[in-house]
């Protein structure tokens, strides 16, 4: 059944000749469970249909609510039209924001993949879901490759921070390295290339100011490398290659579990337990944002996993991942929130993905 309680896109102003065979928005009411479940349909094919990576930043790691992000999207990039909630995130730390797992914000590499399942469009807008390894290395002279961590919380590994975690590295103690960007090195850093860096200066007890023309290579102790690697003027190698190759892809994120591959559920571990959810999902012509209320007894109760899987294939998705849940699964169109988060008020996350109407040349940004 269709619930009429709803705004729906018609009511609000919007170029409907471009709208109207491309973009739509339903809320379905059902029963059976019951569920109040918010659903985003674009065309695969409508190349001015974008989508985008948002955090909770800006440009940069932080926290804010989808309306505040989805409100602050560069109009110069176009017209917002629909948001949902993105990856799993750290909550507090020192890189309040992070995302969980991968993240690629318009072809800039932001958060390393966990090895789980992730969402990823390439340069020619194809659509792909699979586990995503990090293969990320910082190269000494020597030719000794340390393996990093990206924009992330510093524990068991060096970790490489860029401009995306603000103008200090986010750690209070050890060896931090300033490399500078050699000519033909390209920034912000992008996924699947190398990149090679000058060692300009060698810092004790972290909060180490970020070159805007580099990067900070952060150890946990100084003798992880050799004093003659961290001598000023030596040229260090960053290679972002991963698994599967993600060179030139404009748009990833993280999330998990995958709930249909290929037309068919995947085997995820997961109880019966019902709870707001938000996924992404898609066919051969359509790309779908979907949000399922819950934990609201007589109106939404939410969704287990399986039931979430059974959903996408009845909407006729072939591929769909599941998001962050919870008190953060939230859907923004139009302007506003069109779901009852089950917190009574949006929470703060830390990314989100963002449907937008992008300007035409012959049009006016």
């Amino acid at each position: 059944s269709r619930s009429s309680n709803k705004p729906s896109f018609s009511q609000a102003p919007a170029p409907r000749s471009r709208l109207a065979d491309g973009f739509s928005y339903n809320h379905e009411a059902l029963a059976e469970g019951p569920w109040s479940v918010q659903v985003i349909r674009i065309r695969r094919d409508r190349s001015d249909l974008g989508i985008h990576v948002l955090l909770g930043g800006g440009h940069q790691l932080g926290v804010a609510t989808l309306s505040s992000q989805a409100s602050n999207f560069p109009r110069a990039q176009g017209q917002a039209l629909a948001a949902l909630n993105g990856d799993f995130f750290a909550r507090g730390g020192p890189c309040l924001g992070d995302p969980e797992g991968l993240c690629i914000r318009d072809g800039e590499f932001i958060s390393a993949p966990n090895g789980k399942s992730a969402f990823w469009m390439g340069p020619d807008r194809s659509l792909h879901l699979g586990p995503v390894v990090s293969l990320l290395s910082m190269i000494a002279p020597d030719g000794t490759s340390l393996a990093i961590g990206l924009n992330e919380e510093r524990l068991e590994r060096p970790v490489l921070f860029t401009a995306a975690v603000g103008p200090l590295t986010p750690s209070s103690h050890g060896t931090e390295c300033r490399l500078i960007a050699e000519a033909g090195t390209e920034l912000p850093i992008r996924p699947g290339i190398r990149s090679t860096f000058r060692l300009q200066s060698v810092h004790s007890g972290g909060n180490t100011l970020i070159p805007t023309n580099g990067v900070v290579l952060s150890l946990l102790i100084r003798n992880e490398v050799s004093p003659t690697q961290t001598a000023p003027g030596s040229l260090w190698t960053l290679s972002t290659e991963t698994r599967p190759d993600l060179k030139n892809t404009p748009t990833a994120l993280g999330g998990g579990p995958a709930l249909l591959k290929d037309g068919q559920p995947t085997q995820f571990q997961s109880s019966d337990a019902r709870h707001p959810r938000s996924a992404i999902g898609w066919n051969a012509e359509f790309f779908f944002l979907v949000q399922v209320d819950g934990r609201q007894r007589g109106q939404s109760v939410g969704m287990s996993l399986a039931e979430l899987a059974a959903h996408f294939t009845r909407l006729g998705c072939t591929e769909a991942l599941n998001l962050d849940g919870g008190g953060s699964s939230t859907l923004w169109a139009r302007g506003q929130i069109m779901n009852t988060p089950c917190e009574g008020s949006e929470r703060p996350m830390g990314n989100a993905l963002i449907i937008t109407l992008e300007p035409r040349a012959a049009e006016p940004r």
